[in-house]
């Protein structure tokens, strides 16, 4: 999230739980070590080291280095690799090695694997679970399988159990929290269509702090070093207060609600809604403007749900979801959606990750160019994240595509699947790929002219349907729909003092290649 703390000015971790190779990171010098032991980015080893320490913890009954200050538990930590014995070591500094001699030689094991010095050396946490100890204790607990993905090779019933009772399944209870059941991506949703606030709730809790304009200036340091003003800002520092958001007024917006809501039926064809004890009111929101439509909560829940039990039975229920998504698409599960009616199926993430993606090739420039000046409208995707992704997706698109070229715009069309996927680059790359065949066929080959001509045409033809005087104009002025971006630009910036012809001007652009393109975003 921080690129390892490098994007925050705070250090991240608490210092008596923090792993060797996470301290070392800040004071070790590239070549105080080997090749093979540099210091890594904190990971799931760093986590076992944090684990042993607080497993130590509970077996002595006590909390480590309360005594020290902060760079001498640091100090103290980094020193552990000189000695042998870790385990031994902490304890005699905390004075409870009887304690320790006494616990079962299998939690001593254990203890030692975790705090071993050298990340190389550690186990991983799969390797950790092998150890003798959890056999012991697994048969109590289920295995944990990972779910599926729903683009993915693998059934996603594979692991389904359903109790020997099936009914037990459909009993309505007026005591269940159903909305508890939901993921936590609906509920704040959802949370925040009935009125809720984040930045108001962080004021409120003092996590945000507004400050006068006159404690934000510098301080003054004289030559000798000394300086005088403000101390440091403490709300630059990371704060780890949990603030609980209240569902009072989501629920009470979601009372009239009834359980069989939250568990439509798929089958039933007579209506695109599922029931609910406010039925007619649905009725009546499914009438108004779509605008309305996604800001109501109820209406949202319950399109939200419908979609969802929809999608966890894609490809099989294809056509119900078409038939749902002309009504509309509920705004959180549109990047979903939007995959399944193009058909994206298989295992995209494995093939997105095969894809070479770092390797320079002869369109980076031009992608390099296009990215930072296109995409200002929205703070996802000109942030450095984001041109980031754009030039991967990008670039992934072109390198699996050896018989099409980049041409300027494909950036803007690469846009709305990477802003509804931002955190999937496979889905966004796999949207993007099903995309362009099916909507702009040959749009990218080569030699592309004649395919240009043909959905310009089209184009034309739309223009001349939809606004006849415009069409006239046109006509009458000689503009015809294969001029060129430059010819276009050059045009509209000659007449643009003649301020009532500026509207009549604009769609000349638009026949230009990237505007083209820029009209699907």
């Amino acid at each position: 999230m921080t690129a390892q703390g490098v994007d925050v000015d705070f250090p991240i971790g608490y210092p008596s739980y923090l792993a060797p190779e996470v301290i070392a990171q800040g004071i070790v010098k590239p070549n105080d070590h080997t090749q093979c032991e540099k210091p890594l980015p904190s990971g799931p080893k760093s986590d076992l080291w944090s684990l042993g320490i607080i497993l130590f913890e509970l077996c002595v009954g006590r909390k480590l280095f309360q005594t020290l200050e902060i760079a001498e538990r640091l100090k103290f930590v980094i020193t552990l690799g000189c000695v042998d014995d870790i385990v031994t070591v902490l304890a005699e500094e905390h004075g409870c090695l009887d304690g320790i001699k006494d616990l079962p030689e299998n939690i001593i094991a254990l203890l030692k694997k975790c705090l071993t010095f050298q990340p190389s050396e550690r186990p991983t946490p799969e390797e950790l679970m092998r150890d003798s100890l959890f056999s012991e204790i697994s048969l109590a607990y289920p295995s944990f399988h990972k779910p599926a993905e729903l683009f993915s090779s693998s059934p996603r019933c594979a692991n389904l159990t359903l109790p020997e009772d099936i009914s037990q399944l459909c009993k309505v209870d007026e005591d269940n929290d159903y909305l508890a059941e939901r993921s936590i991506e609906e509920v704040y949703y959802l949370w925040c269509l009935a009125g809720g606030d984040l930045e108001k709730e962080l004021v409120n809790k003092e996590i945000i702090r507004s400050k006068p304009p006159i404690c934000t200036l510098p301080n003054f340091v004289l030559e000798d070093g000394e300086s005088f003003g403000q101390g440091r800002d403490r709300s630059s520092l990371l704060d780890d207060t949990t603030v609980t958001l209240s569902l009072c007024q989501l629920r009470n917006r979601l009372k009239d609600v009834g359980g069989e809501a939250f568990y439509p039926l798929l089958e039933d064809d007579q209506s695109t809604l599922p029931h609910s004890n406010s039925s007619s009111e649905l009725s009546a929101a499914a009438n108004l403007p779509l605008i309305i439509r996604e800001r109501d909560t109820e209406y949202q829940l319950n399109r939200i749900v419908l979609f969802d039990r929809l999608l966890k039975a894609y490809p099989y229920k294809k056509n119900q979801i078409w038939k749902e998504a002309r009504v509309d698409i509920p705004p959180l599960l549109r990047g979903i959606t939007w995959a399944a009616l193009l058909g994206v199926e298989g295992a995209i993430q494995a093939k997105y990750d095969a894809i070479d993606k770092d390797t320079p090739i002869p369109t980076d420039r031009q992608i390099e160019v296009d990215i930072p000046r296109c995409h200002q409208y929205d703070e996802l995707l000109s942030s450095p994240e984001g041109h980031a992704k754009f030039r991967r997706v990008l670039k992934a698109w072109v390198v699996s595509h050896p018989d099409l070229v980049y041409w300027q715009g494909l950036d803007s069309l690469c846009a709305p699947f990477l802003y509804l996927n931002f955190n999937n680059e496979a889905l966004a790359y796999a949207c993007m790929s099903a995309f362009i065949p099916k909507y702009l066929y040959n749009f990218f080959l080569k030699d592309n002219s004649h395919v240009i001509q043909e959905y310009l045409t089209v184009f034309s033809q739309m223009i001349a349907f939809h606004d006849p005087e415009l069409s006239n104009h046109l006509n009458e002025i000689g503009f015809i729909p294969d001029v060129s971006a430059e010819h276009s630009y050059k045009y509209c910036s000659k007449n643009m003092e003649k301020a009532e012809l500026v509207c009549k001007f604009y769609p000349f652009i638009l026949y230009a290649i990237p505007w083209f393109l820029t009209m699907f975003t």
